[in-house]
């Protein structure tokens, strides 16, 4: 039961996780190997459209940049997107504040980040004060005089977002043409986007993609993009899975003793079997029949209350994580998964196998199955 709820939870806190990047993160992005962007002419004789289970390609160009909001300034990185970023992404159910319009080629407007917000004290929809951003210009330039040292353009803030800490105290979201001018970088991107169709496979889709492009191109999974935290959470589920299962190998102990006592108990019936002809396996295979039996009931047993509370918390929440409501959630995620309840039984029974012939081939001995011990 422990085994199932743990696990569970560390599904629940898994999928969480996934959902949160996949709002901003793409399914797959491709990069150039060397160099921060790419000639989009590179890149465009491909049709992304074509390759099976693309929906959406997306190009992006994005930089550091420093913002001056009134009196205050902040370090971000300009993420300039076209109109099918949102299409591609969730970021419309992660707006906190206003609303998601970052204009088009004749207006164009921003969407900060609620971590960039904060630093900033951001006001949305401030005409009047609109946020100032600032890079370094391209080429000889004269850093004593900042008009000739940076790139400076204004835009006005429409919403808010929160995803995830790294991304809110991270990103402004532009449009492509308004990054294309404040960075000069005509013609060049950052990288390429896509977003793929409900149902799709991923990594075949990944493979499509570099036997496309060819050796120039980065071309990362989901998984990829952030590979440590997702390696890390698979690596803390399995420690834990490992550390109850050692805890679960003591507690077996209780069944070796009770498959002992039971020996113990009933020497004068396997005598009385001894003697009408039974072999000594089939004895053993008594008392190993018992001690599975115990085991069998007790996973099962298991296995029913721990979906059953895996279900309660699912269903109502009874269980919190507490603090002050400054989590994206304030109860623990639950997520069962059929392969769990698979290992946790073939585990539960790998041991209760052990138990139970453990007592059964170090105790019993023919010669205490004869006439003289009845």
């Amino acid at each position: 039961m422990a085994l199932i709820i743990v696990l569970s939870v560390f599904n629940g806190f898994e999928s969480l996780v996934i959902s949160l990047y996949n709002s901003f993160d793409p399914d797959i992005k491709i990069t150039p190997i060397t160099g921060k962007t790419l000639e989009e002419k590179k890149i465009s004789a491909i049709d992304f459209y074509q390759v099976k289970g693309v929906k959406y390609a997306t190009k992006v160009l994005e930089e550091n940049a420093l913002l001056k909001y009134k009196d205050k300034q902040y370090i971000a990185t300009i993420k300039g997107v076209s109109s099918d970023f949102f299409k591609m992404t969730r970021l419309d159910t992660m707006l906190v504040e206003g609303k998601l319009n970052i204009g088009n080629k004749e207006s164009s407007f921003a969407i900060a980040g609620q971590g960039v917000a904060y630093f900033l004290s951001l006001v949305t929809n401030d005409t009047y004060n609109p946020v100032s951003i600032y890079v370094p210009r391209k080429g000889k330039r004269n850093i004593l005089i900042p008009e000739d040292a940076f790139n400076n353009l204004y835009v006005s803030i429409t919403g808010i977002f929160s995803v995830q800490q790294d991304f809110d105290a991270k990103y402004v979201l532009v449009p492509f043409s308004f990054a294309e001018k404040l960075l000069e970088s005509k013609g060049m991107i950052s990288s390429m986007e896509i977003g793929l169709e409900k149902g799709a496979d991923m990594n075949q889709t990944a493979e499509l993609l570099r036997e496309k492009l060819g050796p120039a191109f980065k071309i990362s999974t989901k998984y990829q993009q952030h590979e440590i935290l997702y390696k890390i959470m698979q690596s803390e589920k399995w420690a834990v899975f490992l550390i109850l299962s050692f805890i679960l190998l003591i507690a077996a102990f209780n069944v070796i003793s009770s498959i002992t006592m039971l020996i113990i108990d009933k020497q004068k019936d396997a005598s009385i079997l001894w003697s009408m002809g039974a072999s000594i396996v089939q004895i053993r295979k008594i008392f190993m029949m018992e001690g599975i039996l115990i085991t069998l009931s007790g996973a099962l047993g298991g296995l029913f209350f721990g979906f059953l509370i895996c279900l309660i918390q699912l269903k109502f929440g009874f269980v919190k994580l507490g603090g002050s409501g400054s989590f994206v959630i304030d109860a623990y995620p639950v997520k069962m998964e059929i392969l769990d309840f698979v290992y946790v039984l073939a585990t539960v029974m790998a041991i209760g196998l052990f138990a139970a012939w453990f007592p059964a081939k170090k105790i019993i001995k023919p010669e205490i199955y004869t006439a003289e011990n009845l």
